[in-house]
């Protein structure tokens, strides 16, 4: 283990990580002056990120070697490792860029009277950055589960950031237990990989060869506690209540970075602490993940909420990246390893454009919250007048996350189906019949991600206001429009030269799965498999558009100007509309709710003939709540009355089991 030094990066990245701890503790100093907290500590705070961001970038350079050091922290016995190598690079880099652009805005968003005190929000917010990015840098179990925990228990007040609302407390307790039950499959995943030593690092983890059974046990407890944090079916309830329940920039760092932490932890288990598995580890970590990504697609395209839209939304993403992390799995166990780093190269760039784009649109819905008050679908509309700058950066978004080119979510699913299309190599009989079908399900998935998006952003900002006072609406500050300024622009960047993008990503695959794809003939095109199967170029594409869209606009104006004839649009013979006849959510959402409907649990109120005031309401919920887990939460309550008997409140009972107990302890000693 070597010496940490005065100036080396890992040095520099504590540092940071000190840093936003210090702004956290600063707000407490004058916790209820707004501009002290929001104008001063929280741009701090993004500078700090912009500098854990820069630390990041520096572990994935070809010349970097792997820092790691012991910290005076910690047990006498058990310090605190930490290590800096390029995959803690790569997620350092998504938490530092993406929290930037989130905590310029959260420094124009924040306001007096949002239910913590900003002092103590500022010290939530920060604690909960620093302890991501402890999460990442973490080389013990110990040091890793400290920080899991600082990360669950800083974010769940953050949830509960208006506590005194009963829906939000309940939304918060929800996902703290999630987050406990995640962890202690962690915990458990770390006491079988260990292998029995009292040496509790990840050094001595990865030298540590288990036996197979053993090691499918590990991976499975990674899975299920990893995928609890991240929101894999079915474990994924608390997302929908906790992301809408929260803050707008919570629920930017929750959806944008937190997932992520979940991603990096079963990836450093299962690519980097064990050794190649065998091929169901793949196979079961792509099942789940397509499924994850259909059923979330299916349930945000009901939705009437637009933050929690935005939040079956994550759960889509998510799906989609625990399939590349299978499909990388299933080819690693097969040695297919040029295949295994197509599909974790796509894997890493999805995470990180969707830490970009999904944050967007999370603070989009702040600032339309900050605006009109309202987060129904069905009470908004019109916006694009009065809140231009949100639109835009808006359809940025939008755009990006409905996979469209050439921004960059169309990169990465664009590689994860390249990936897909090249598993019929895979020497299995079976999986090549199973494996190929995955590519169907991505595609269904990104067309009703694109499907929802045309709901989102239509129905919030285009037609006509569907209240009065959206007249009322104003457009975002200037710090927040900085904030989703900046993440537009990754937006488009990583969408322009996604070649670079790639080439980050190899500097991952190449020791975790010893294969890295490889760069095309030209910096501008980009050729994951071979020039004359699949290429793509972000640059020319955006040239092009660039191209047509000035041809046309000159070519209007030079022989079309002073030709135009307006008159009113055609109104359907019915010369009365008012903005209550247009598309509405629940319309958008009603064909989903016909062609999926034995996924959905619906509640219908039909209005009666009699009615003056006719209303139709429909409640959609989930199946996973009353067939598993409110049963399940029946037979807890059960057990919990049948063990308070032990609790009868008398002293000669107790005494009683303390001598039962000694006799039964002195029976089986003899």
């Amino acid at each position: 283990m070597s010496t940490l030094g005065i100036t080396t990066p890992l040095a520099l990245l504590l540092d940071l990580v000190a840093a936003w701890l210090l702004v956290g503790a600063l707000g407490l100093v004058e916790p209820n002056r707004i501009r002290w907290v929001a104008r001063t500590l929280f741009p701090l705070g993004a500078l700090a990120a912009l500098g854990v961001a820069g630390m990041g970038a520096l572990a994935l350079t070809t010349n970097f070697a792997v820092q790691s050091a012991v910290l005076p922290l910690g047990l006498p016995d058990l310090p605190f490792h930490v290590r800096l190598d390029a995959l803690s690079g790569f997620f350092l880099l998504l938490l530092g860029s993406a929290g930037a652009g989130i905590s310029i805005f959260a420094a124009g968003y924040f306001r007096q009277g949002e239910g913590t005190a900003p002092g103590l929000l500022c010290l939530q917010y920060h604690v909960f950055l620093a302890s991501m990015a402890m999460v990442i840098v973490a080389d013990d179990a110990y040091l890793f589960m400290v920080a899991w925990e600082t990360m669950a228990l800083s974010s769940y007040f953050l949830v509960t950031t208006q506590h005194r609302l009963p829906e939000i407390r309940r939304a918060g307790f929800l996902y703290l237990l999630m987050a406990h039950v995640g962890a202690l499959g962690i915990l458990l995943c770390f006491g079988v990989l260990h292998g029995g030593s009292w040496q509790m690092t990840f050094a001595a983890m990865r030298g540590t060869t288990l036996a197979p059974a053993w090691a499918s046990v590990t991976f499975v407890l990674a899975l299920f506690g990893f995928g609890a944090k991240a929101g894999l079916v079915p474990l994924h309830v608390w997302l929908p209540e906790a992301h809408p329940a929260a803050p707008s920039p919570v629920s930017a760092m929750m959806s944008g970075l937190m997932l992520k932490v979940g991603v990096y932890g079963l990836l450093r288990v299962s690519l980097d602490l064990l050794h190649m598995g065998p091929w169901w580890w793949g196979l079961l970590t792509l099942g789940l993940g397509l499924v994850t990504a259909l059923y979330g697609a299916i349930f945000a395209a009901v939705q009437t909420d637009m933050k929690r839209l935005l939040a079956y939304s994550s759960i889509e993403n998510i799906g989609l990246i625990f399939a590349g992390v299978g499909l990388a799995l299933l080819c690693r166990s097969f040695d297919m390893r040029l295949l295994a780093a197509l599909a974790l190269a796509a894997t890493l760039i999805h995470a990180f454009n969707h830490a970009f784009f999904k944050s967007l649109l999370f603070l989009v819905t702040g600032s339309v919250m900050h605006a009109t008050g309202e987060r129904s679908l069905g009470k908004l509309g019109g916006l694009i007048r009065y809140m231009p700058w949100v639109a835009a950066l808006a359809l940025i978004g939008s755009l990006a996350i409905a996979g469209l080119p050439p921004l960059n979510g169309f990169v990465s699913e664009w590689l994860l189906l390249q990936a897909f299309l090249q598993t019929p190599h895979i020497p299995h009989a079976f999986l090549n019949m199973i494996v190929p079908l995955g590519a169907a399900i991505v595609s269904l998935t990104a067309a009703l991600a694109g499907y929802v998006m045309v709901k989102f952003y239509g129905v919030i900002f285009l037609g006509q206001p569907r209240e009065p006072s959206l007249e009322r609406a104003h457009d975002a500050g200037w710090l927040e429009r900085i904030g989703l300024g900046w993440l537009a622009l990754g937006c488009i960047l990583i969408g322009v030269f996604p070649q670079v993008a790639l080439d980050v990503a190899g500097r991952i695959t190449q020791p975790l799965v010893g294969a890295a794809v490889q760069r095309g003939p030209s910096p501008w095109w980009m050729t994951p498999v071979a020039s004359n199967q699949a290429s793509y170029s972000g640059l020319w594409l955006w040239l092009g558009l660039l191209l047509v869209i000035g041809a046309t606009f000159v070519l209007v104006r030079r022989f079309y100007h002073g030709r135009v004839r307006r008159t009113p649009a055609w109104d359907c013979g019915y010369p009365w509309q008012t903005p209550r006849m247009q598309d509405s959510s629940e319309g958008f959402g009603q064909p989903i709710r016909h062609l999926f409907g034995p996924v959905f649990r619906m509640e219908r109120e039909l209005p009666s003939p009699a009615d003056t005031q006719p209303q139709y309401r429909v409640k959609v919920e989930e199946r996973f709540w009353h067939a598993l887990y409110l049963p399940l939460a029946r037979l807890v309550q059960r057990i919990a009355e049948r063990v308070t008997i032990l609790q009868g409140g008398r002293l000669a009972i107790y005494l009683l089991y303390s001598f039962m107990t000694l006799l039964l302890l002195l029976v089986w000693v003899l």
